[in-house]
Parts: C-alpha cells; sequence; structure tokens
C-alpha cells in the first residue's frame, strides 16, 4: 500500500482544471475510487492529517491548531507535536498486527515513536541536529544520502518569490531523494510519503494562478509555478508506483484544499472596537502591534482571539479563567451574541460575508484539553483571521505576519487504486476520517470500534 500525501492539493485542479496535464493521476482516477474528501474543521494540517491517519476528530484528539492553550490562563501555548496525539494512527495499528510501514513527512509525527519499520519526521522538525529517524541509526544513511535534508520551507511569507520557489524545489529534491531510496531499499507493507512543498507553493504563488485573486498578475513570470508543480507531483507518482510494483494498492491523498486570499478580518480589532475587548493602555493606531506583546485588562475584558486561517475566539469566563468576567450562567447566551456578532462582519466594501462559526460541542465527538469557545471560518475561507491589532479598522489586505496569497478550503481530494478491484468511480460526500478505516480494510484487518470514519464504497 502506497500513500502519496500532498499538502493542500487541490480537487479542482487535479479533477478538472490540470487533469490533462496529470497523466498518472487521471489514469488512477479513472480506473479507481475518486472525488472530494471533506477536511477536518478546521481544516488546516494540524489537526487534519492525524484525524485523517487515526479516524477521529480535534475534538478527540484534542488539537485545535498548531498552537493549542495549556491550562486556563491567558499565554500558556503549547505546540502540537507527536506528544499531543494520544491515540493510535493507521502505522501504530498496522505495526501492532506485525505489518511494516514507511513513513516520511507525515504531520505530528515529531519528535518520533518507535514503529515497525522505518520513520523519518515531520515539517516541525527543528533541524537535522534533532533525534528525526526511527531507527536512530537511519538519521545516518539519510544525512549521507542528502546532507542538507530538509523538513519544511518555513519562511514561505516572503515578498523573495524567487528564493521561494528555489527553496520549495530544493525541499522537494530532498525529500524525494529520500523517499525513492527508501522505498526500493527496505522492507515495508505500508508506505507513505507527505508532501507539505505544494501547501507553501499555494501560499506563496496563488496570486499568480488565479485570475479570481485580488492581487493577480497575468503576465508574471511565475505565473505556471503551479501548474508545473502538479506536474512533478504527477511524475513522482508515476515513479514511486513503478518502484512499488504493479500490484500495489495506491492513494493519493490532500488534508484540505486551497482558495485565494481576500484578506483579513482583524480578530481583536472588532473585538476592542465593539467592546469585548479592553487594553490598559490602547495599541497607536497606524503601528501593527502583536496581540502578544499588548497590555490586556483582563478584569475588564469579555472575549480575546487567535489569529490564523481560521479565527479562534476564547471567552472569559469567571471561575475558569483567573480574571473571568462573564458569569457561568450567563456563558450560553454571551456566546450566541458573540457568535451571531462575528457572522454579522461585513468585508471591505461593507458587502456580506460568507462567515461560518461552530461552537466546539455541536461538531466533535468528544471535545477534549482546552478548545476555543467559537471557530470562525470569514469569508467562506476567503478571508484569514488577524490577531495583531493598531490596523485602524477591521479588514486588511495585507497579512500581519508576512505575503501570503491563499487560504485553506473545506475540500480535499482522494484518488484510491486497488489493482485488483473494479473502477468505482467518483464518489460524493467522503469525510477524511474515511481514509484509516478503508486502508484497514483493504489489508484486511478489523476496524477498531472507536474509528468515527466509515469504508469508501462500503
Amino acid at each position: 500500500m502506497l500513500v502519496l500525501g500532498l499538502d493542500c492539493a487541490s480537487p479542482d485542479l487535479i479533477f478538472d482544471q490540470f487533469k490533462d496535464e496529470l497523466p498518472t493521476l487521471s489514469r488512477l482516477a479513472r480506473e479507481g475510487t475518486w472525488g472530494k474528501l471533506r477536511s477536518s474543521i478546521p481544516c488546516i494540517t494540524v489537526p487534519a492529517w492525524a484525524s485523517m491517519m487515526s479516524s477521529r476528530d480535534p475534538g478527540v484528539l484534542g488539537v485545535y491548531g498548531f498552537r493549542n492553550r495549556r491550562d486556563y490562563s491567558y499565554d500558556a501555548l503549547i505546540t502540537a507535536d507527536s506528544s499531543s496525539i494520544r491515540v493510535p494512527r493507521l502505522w501504530d495499528i498496522l505495526s501492532d498486527a506485525g505489518k511494516t510501514s514507511i513513513v516520511v513527512g507525515a504531520p505530528q509525527t515529531y519528535p518520533v515513536r518507535p514503529i515497525n519499520g522505518q520513520m523519518i519526521s515531520d515539517f516541525l522538525t527543528p533541524n537535522t541536529d534533532a533525534p528525526f529517524t526511527y531507527p536512530a541509526i537511519l538519521k545516518r544513511e539519510v544525512l549521507n544520502l542528502v546532507p542538507d535534508y530538509r523538513f519544511d520551507v518555513r519562511e514561505f511569507r516572503t515578498a523573495d518569490k524567487a528564493n521561494l520557489l528555489d527553496s520549495i524545489h530544493a525541499l522537494t529534491r530532498a525529500q524525494t531523494t529520500v523517499v525513492k531510496h527508501l522505498i526500493t531499499s527496505k522492507p515495508w507493507d505500508f508506505f507513505m510519503f507527505m508532501n507539505i512543498g505544494l501547501d507553501r507553493l499555494h501560499h506563496g504563488f496563488w496570486r499568480f494562478h488565479d485570475p479570481a485573486h485580488r492581487f493577480h498578475e497575468p503576465s508574471s513570470p511565475y505565473r505556471h509555478v503551479i501548474r508545473d508543480y502538479y506536474r512533478q507531483m504527477d511524475a513522482l507518482a508515476a515513479d514511486l508506483i513503478a518502484r512499488a510494483g504493479d500490484d500495489a494498492l495506491v492513494l493519493i491523498v490532500s488534508d484540505h484544499g486551497v482558495s485565494r486570499m481576500d484578506g483579513g478580518i482583524c480578530l481583536n480589532e472588532w473585538l476592542w472596537q465593539n467592546g469585548w475587548l479592553v487594553f490598559k493602555t490602547p495599541p497607536p493606531e497606524g503601528r501593527l502591534t502583536r496581540f502578544e506583546d499588548c497590555q490586556i485588562d483582563w478584569e475588564k475584558t469579555r472575549a480575546w482571539g487567535n489569529g490564523g486561517y481560521y479565527g479562534r475566539v476564547f471567552l472569559n469566563v469567571r471561575g475558569r479563567e483567573h480574571a473571568g468576567t462573564i458569569a457561568p450562567e450567563h456563558y450560553e447566551a454571551t456566546r450566541d451574541h458573540l457568535a451571531a456578532a462575528l457572522q454579522a462582519i461585513p468585508g471591505s466594501m461593507g458587502e456580506p460575508l460568507e462567515t461560518k462559526v461552530f461552537k466546539p460541542e455541536a461538531i466533535y465527538q468528544e471535545v477534549n484539553n482546552i478548545p476555543p469557545d467559537l471557530l470562525v471560518y470569514f469569508g467562506n475561507l476567503h478571508w484569514r483571521a488577524v490577531g495583531s491589532v493598531g490596523h485602524g479598522r477591521h479588514f486588511t489586505f495585507e497579512n500581519d505576519t508576512g505575503p501570503d496569497d491563499a487560504n485553506h478550503a473545506e475540500d480535499g481530494m482522494f484518488i484510491l487504486y486497488d489493482p485488483h478491484a473494479r473502477a468505482a468511480g467518483e464518489q460524493h460526500g467522503q469525510q477524511l476520517m474515511n481514509i484509516a478505516p478503508t486502508l484497514l480494510d483493504k489489508f484486511g484487518l478489523p476496524i477498531p470500534r472507536e474509528m468515527q470514519g466509515r469504508v469508501i464504497g462500503a
């Protein structure tokens, strides 16, 4: 079983716009099962891949983004690395069943844990000085093959597009060199490589690709880099399939899709302007200030937020937060009032936005650890949440963490090709938690009752 994960891969590009230029993926779809794959909420890399590989939703996992509240204090945040995932993922279950796995780059695998097989950790790995392989001796083999092995392009929000493109290609060369070596030099039953380069490319270059983007540049020399990278991934899929052999089951899958970025909703600025957030000393207008650097009057504040591709909003509840202002008996009414107000925030021209607001307990089977009180998709994910203040208005066209052309879309994609099964064609209504039980079913292994997904096509 060969899995090629393409972070942020778009079903619209693969199944429609670039279809004729992706012969391998198009053949796999034609001869297999394919379709859109609804992501987790939130539809971001962490926790989407962990949700896919464990068939548990983010609430069960207790992971709501890259950074999560450690406790109910105001500033204690933790990074959601592998230690945050306390349920078995697919390779853990396969290990227990005696199957051998090779896993490269799957999110939330750093720090590495033992598996029956080989593992190279993900983009959260700080550098090659860290213990990034299991077994440990594999690290020497990787660095002998690629001395400058890379895990990510961390500075992808940059105006220096030439250097960014070079870095993405260097990342891709390094990782695919190692992947091609491992797939033919080590024994395996399950092989998974997750490519983060496509996501970084979308965020850095989407304006050059999408005519609907606010800052589209149709004559840019970068207008075809996204198309060319999809072609490169198609060629990689062909190469890996050839190395895996004709009998391999193949899955091409993404955790979420991509959408243009129209701008940002200044979440904390709006909360401040509307009386939910109070500063001891208001930040100066026209000078952007990180929320973490502001002096908050917590004894007068009712709500605050975190920025990102979606908004996370927290209420200041008496008896929960140490300077809480909202009485517990008023919590639900206050939350409903704030949710309605967030949904009504207009766009830059006063137009209504298709904003969605979620309550954790309404969308998750369980709610573990400390979730946001509200999760917000501004403008149907064409607008991100901006956490800084000092913008002077509730929206901005410039991202406060650096240039970023794209947000995520709720639908990713999947193509499942089984050489021993009939083509089942397009499948509608699939969700990423269906992937793990489907692959276990293909292995002929029992599906743990705790898994929330179902077998695709069953």
